[in-house]
């Protein structure tokens, strides 16, 4: 079940500004906390947003595209991640509520439009975008609360002025091109500090984390959603290479490496990590700090995994004997990176969920980054393979030692 927002007759009294019509979720758990149709209408902008990110690093390879696009997969990441807590709090089926979602789509239609460009001639409109997204829709919430919750209306005061700090730089960087890159970087920095540091303001002090009540069922159920439209992302540029391409048992057994790849990790989040992380969530009577961490944070490492490692499966379906019969050191670097970002990225989630460390998963880091050291002996496809089989064998090692524990916690 989940906690309910708030204890009628507590708390602060009402703000004398804001709705007067309440837009919050109510009731405990079952069809209160579901997704709504139109959140996942909502995420289909970021279907397209995840495509361009992949797509800019396909056609641009190199260290300087990974920065940018790392900086902008920041700044997309931060935009779903807090409209997903905004409607975590805030009913998707009232009117009001689904204006908001649509405007946002809008936005975030222009916003990924803008991605191949924005550090080029789209700067400007990128940032633009961005800021509107965020602190519009904070400064919505925090009317929508004023009045019916006023203590987590004090709350948007303070992420509405973080983000407006973090806007600042956001349209300070798109307007001074020699110095965009360490502006955007700073105001990512920024961005993410702000749930860490509480959202510290100097007039209003910290939030308290007693006040960040959430929704655990749906947070849970949002953030696996997302994975998956990353993972389908995965199938689509893998499905659209091989289209292109002459069909040979090369190419095939390309082609059967990335599908391996994607089955693999979907297997490594949902198979094997997801549900216990979603039923240590939803049985914690204080949840904003695990939600902060697990369903805000580190499922950022999962996605950039998954972006990078479709990347790599179509420089592998491109390429899969290489330039002069071994990979290069962009796509190994890829490959093995990717792997290892996404096992790393799971093994953050296990333990922000209540888990132990999983050593199989920091393991299987370990190899595929000591893989990488081989890339002047072996092929991309090779190289791919392998990488598959170091997954492979992460999921063996954790079923066995999950059975393991299992046998030990068994009396007699």
């Amino acid at each position: 079940m989940d906690a309910p927002l708030t204890t009628p007759g507590t708390g602060p009294a009402p703000l004398r500004w804001g709705l007067r019509t309440d837009l919050r979720r109510h009731g405990d758990g079952g069809d209160s906390s579901r997704v709504g149709y139109v959140e996942l209408f909502f995420d289909l902008v970021f279907v397209f947003a995840v495509t361009q990110l992949s797509h800019g690093l396909i056609a641009h390879p190199g260290a300087e595209t990974l920065v940018h696009t790392l900086v902008l997969g920041v700044a997309v990441w931060w935009v779903w991640v807090f409209t997903m807590w905004a409607t975590n709090w805030l009913d998707p089926e009232r009117v009001p509520v689904r204006a908001m979602l649509v405007v946002l789509m809008l936005l975030g239609l222009v916003l990924a439009s803008a991605i191949p460009e924005a550090f080029g001639d789209k700067a400007l409109l990128f940032a633009v975008m961005l800021v509107t997204m965020q602190v519009g829709r904070s400064a919505f919430v925090l009317v929508a609360l004023g009045r019916v919750w006023p203590e987590n209306a004090v709350n948007f005061v303070r992420i509405t002025t973080w983000f407006v700090v973090s806007g600042s730089l956001w349209i300070a960087g798109a307007l001074v091109e020699e110095h965009r890159l360490v502006l955007w970087a700073v105001a990512c920095l920024i961005d993410l500090a702000g749930p860490r540091a509480m959202f510290w303001l100097p007039w209003l002090g910290a939030s308290r984390a007693s006040t960040w009540v959430v929704r655990g069922e749906h947070m849970a159920e949002r953030v696996s959603l997302f994975v998956i439209i990353c993972l389908g992302e995965s199938i689509i540029v893998t499905g659209a290479a091989f289209a292109e391409l002459p069909l040979d048992a090369t190419t095939v057994s390309a082609f059967c490496s990335a599908f391996a790849s994607t089955v693999l990790m979907w297997l490594l989040f949902f198979d094997r990590s997801e549900r216990r992380a979603t039923e240590y969530f939803t049985s914690r009577d204080e949840r904003g700090m695990v939600a902060q961490t697990a369903y805000t944070y580190v499922p950022f490492v999962i996605v950039a995994g998954i972006v990078l490692t479709a990347v790599a499966d179509e420089l592998v379906l491109l390429h899969p004997l290489g330039h002069a019969g071994h990979a290069d050191a962009w796509t190994a670097a890829l490959v093995c990176g990717a792997a290892a970002t996404y096992l790393v990225g799971n093994a953050l989630f296990r333990r922000a969920a209540g888990g132990p460390w999983s050593l199989p998963h920091l393991l299987g880091a370990a190899a595929v980054g000591a893989l990488y050291a081989t890339h002047g002996w072996l092929t991309p496809l090779t190289l791919n393979w392998v990488t598959d089989g170091i997954l492979l064998a992460v999921i063996v090692g954790d079923v066995v030692r999950a059975r393991r524990r299992v046998a030990t916690d068994e009396p007699g």
